[in-house]
């Protein structure tokens, strides 16, 4: 009940559509009463006085009830579906909203395709509850009450022993209730498992034709299926089995009632016509009845569902804004790091007492093996996580005291897993600067070396890339990334290794390009060529989460140490070949 008292809370702010949907439900309702009454009157004054006239009338009078019941009832399904459209509208957004709240730490944990069908069937069992649930069962509450007043007016004895059988139905609906809530909390689950077996399969295409997978994933696939299968033939058979027993019931108080009123009608204690409206009140109040299961039904699917939703909402982001945050304004890109340890819920320490200060303008190189603790270090700039222990300032300003959208302004990042959206090269460009110029656009498609490509398309920048750029080459999808990072210009850039899939020559126009580009800004970039790493101030080397030499290329090479070794083993042929190679200039 929790559960279903929370969910009415996203109805409160749409009141008004329940309060007409309410009074549409309430005359319609009493039209459809009025009908057996009018009914059974017209038989009394036929059989007992002849009166064939009041036939015509009365069948007038019917008609025209009936299309006023039809005018009402079509307000109300309408209102109905428009406050279940609105609630669901409002949770979408709400918990969509949330998503994107939540910091990296969370995400981590997440399986998307869990959070798809949270975001989407889930909601939509949500939105039926709220069409048929809260509406229709006050309306199926409303006729029993008033099919039930009438019957005692009609007559009570007969009444009394028609009502009788509701304990049982009550009793019975609450025994489904619980079955049925079980078997949908573990059918939920089973879709959102079926969902992200699909999500990560349409991912990783590529992987499974290379591995050649095609009948495991089949195989994957039609397991969960067929989970997903049994937990809902499991509802169908506890819901079909409420089905005979109400049958049975009915067809005995039919009996009762024939046999009891035609006594009556004998005794003259009844009119033919009083028997007749009775019947048909009685089978008024039978849909109700039977619809009980269904409502139950209904209602169990909304707290399995709001359950699974509220436990979205109800999640902590790791990494929060502190109230009262400030913006960070006027950014010069002074960058320390104060004995900052770093660990993920719980596991091993990534980073160990790291500590240092880069100036503003200069350019930092991480060099370190996979593991070591390098994309950690420039994720804990824009607060993508918090540290376990230290501070991260910025100009001396802790992190954790400004805001993530002035933060995340002044630090620009280009990962090393691009990911680009399906849409135009120009959108995908301008992602985070949606109000830029085209002129700005090619500025930084320029910058990035990716302009002449670009251009060479038969659509230019109007170009529709493929779902996660699928249509564009590594090198071209790191250097649209690139682009799209220079147009938000940040006083902090970080490079996470953006220049891995790109070759020799064209890493060498991207670094001509980007010499100006750096100038007066704080650069940390993560990359393993020479190329890159000796030009900068300073390079910090990472061992096991510690920082264990920093100096410029001149110093490390000059000193025994893990950086001469990466130096002499990895790195030495590459010094040679780019002594050799021409300058950036003859290369354009």
């Amino acid at each position: 009940m929790r559960v279903l008292f929370r969910l009415l809370g996203f109805v409160r702010p749409h009141k008004r559509l329940l309060v007409w949907a309410y009074v549409a439900l309430l005359f319609s309702t009493a039209l459809q009463l009025v009908l057996p009454r009018l009914l059974g009157e017209s038989i009394d004054r036929v059989l007992e006085a002849g009166d064939f006239s009041f036939l015509v009338w009365a069948g007038l009078a019917m008609v025209l009830i009936a299309a006023l019941r039809g005018i009402f009832a079509y307000f109300e399904n309408y209102l109905r579906e428009s406050l279940a459209q609105h609630v669901t509208y409002d949770i979408r957004n709400i918990l969509y909203n949330h998503l994107q709240r939540m910091s990296f730490a969370y995400h981590d944990e997440q399986q998307t395709g869990q959070l798809m069908s949270r975001a989407t069937a889930d909601v939509e069992a949500l939105r039926f509850f709220v069409s048929m649930g809260i509406v229709r069962t006050s309306y199926l509450v409303l006729l029993v009450l008033a099919v039930g007043s009438l019957l005692l007016t009609i007559h009570w004895p007969l009444a009394l022993i028609c009502l009788l059988f509701l304990p049982v139905v009550i009793v019975r609906a609450m025994y489904i209730s619980g079955k049925l809530r079980a078997i949908w909390t573990r059918a939920q689950e089973r879709t959102a498992e079926l969902g992200a077996v699909v999500q990560e399969n349409l991912t990783g295409m590529k992987v499974v034709k290379v591995f050649a997978q095609d009948d495991y994933e089949k195989r994957k696939f039609s397991d969960k299926a067929s989970e997903l299968a049994a937990e809902h033939l499991a509802a169908v058979r506890v819901q079909a089995s409420n089905t005979p027993l109400m049958n049975f019931l009915f067809m005995g108080i039919t009996v009762v009632i024939l046999w009891f009123g035609g006594r009556e009608i004998i005794a003259g204690r009844f009119t033919t016509g009083e028997l007749t409206q009775f019947i048909i009140y009685l089978a008024m109040l039978q849909m109700p009845v039977r619809m009980m299961g269904f409502f139950v039904n209904i209602a169990a699917r909304a707290v399995s569902s709001g359950q699974r939703i509220f436990e979205v909402l109800d999640a902590d982001s790791p990494v929060e804004e502190r109230p009262g945050a400030i913006q960070l304004k006027e950014v010069k890109g002074r960058v320390a790091l104060d004995h900052v340890s770093f660990q993920y819920n719980g596991s091993a320490p990534v980073l160990r007492d790291i500590s240092f200060e880069i100036e503003p303008g200069q350019v930092v190189a991480l060099l370190g093996a996979t593991g070591s603790g390098k994309s950690t270090v420039v994720h804990l700039l824009p607060r993508f996580y918090d540290v376990s222990g230290g501070r991260v300032l910025i100009d001396g300003t802790d992190v954790r005291d400004v805001t993530f959208e002035s933060l995340r302004r002044n630090v620009g990042i280009v990962q090393q897993d691009v990911f680009l959206f399906s849409s135009t090269i120009r959108d995908n460009i301008a992602y985070g600067a949606v109000q830029a110029t085209d002129e700005q656009v090619v500025w930084a498609a320029k910058t990035a070396e990716i302009h002449d490509f670009i251009k060479s398309l038969p659509d230019g920048y109007d170009t529709w890339v493929g779902e996660r750029g699928m249509t564009l080459s590594g090198g071209q999808k790191q250097r649209v990334a690139i682009a799209r990072t220079l147009l938000m210009d940040p006083r902090i850039l970080i490079l996470d290794d953006s220049t891995a899939s790109v070759d020799t020559k064209t890493e060498s126009r991207i670094r001509h390009a980007l010499q100006t580009l750096i100038k007066g800004r704080t650069t940390f970039v993560i990359a393993q060529r020479l190329s890159t790493v000796k030009n900068a101030d300073v390079i910090l080397v990472l061992e096991d989460g510690r920082i264990v030499q920093r100096g410029n290329h001149a110093e490390l090479v000059a000193v025994p140490g893990p950086y001469r070794e990466v130096y002499e083993m990895q790195l030495l042929q590459q010094d040679e070949a780019s002594r050799l190679a021409p300058a950036p200039e003859a290369l354009t």
